[in-house]
């Protein structure tokens, strides 16, 4: 039978993607990547409390996570979205929080094809758009999310607050 969830492309001759919603099945690999994707953002490396956490987002389902594997069904990357809503436009909006695609695996579409199918989802759901952040540093990304179609809020600022 073939998951409606899943997603297979060709990204050129040699090179072969899946992407899947991930289960609990694919929680060992998943924390690989999430954990190198916490190190990428300079954070200690935790992988017990990561998988706790990756775990917990995927049976409360309070997350979409994408895992995305090569021809040979390597774990290569992932994106995760959280759901929140926009009061103005009265609709779902996603927040895309974490993509991450290994350093051995970039610049091969991996990174575009996560993008793509998480822009599925929110055509899927009915969803106004996505939103995301990333360092001002990140210069990959901020190469990247232009090539795939995202524009620069040059018109809001952006605050944060931490529990001390």
């Amino acid at each position: 039978m073939v998951n409606p969830m899943e997603q297979k492309l060709i990204l050129s001759e040699d090179t072969e993607l899946k992407i899947d919603t991930a289960t609990f099945s694919d929680l060992e690999d998943l924390n690989e990547l999430f954990d190198a994707y916490r190190v990428f953002y300079e954070k200690q490396s935790d992988k017990e409390t990561s998988e706790a956490f990756l775990q917990e987002r995927i049976e409360k389902d309070e997350s979409i996570i994408y895992i995305a594997r090569n021809e040979k069904g390597t774990a290569v990357g992932f994106v995760q979205l959280y759901p929140i809503f926009s009061s103005t436009r009265m609709k779902r909006l996603w927040l895309l929080n974490d993509l991450y695609v290994d350093s051995k695996f970039r610049g091969q579409g991996f990174s575009k094809a996560l993008i793509e199918r998480s822009k599925k989802l929110c055509r899927e759901s009915g969803a106004c758009g996505m939103m995301l952040e990333t360092a001002k540093d990140n210069h990959i990304g901020n190469q990247l999310y232009p090539a795939t179609g995202w524009a620069l809020d040059k018109d809001h600022n952006f605050y944060s607050w931490d529990v001390e």
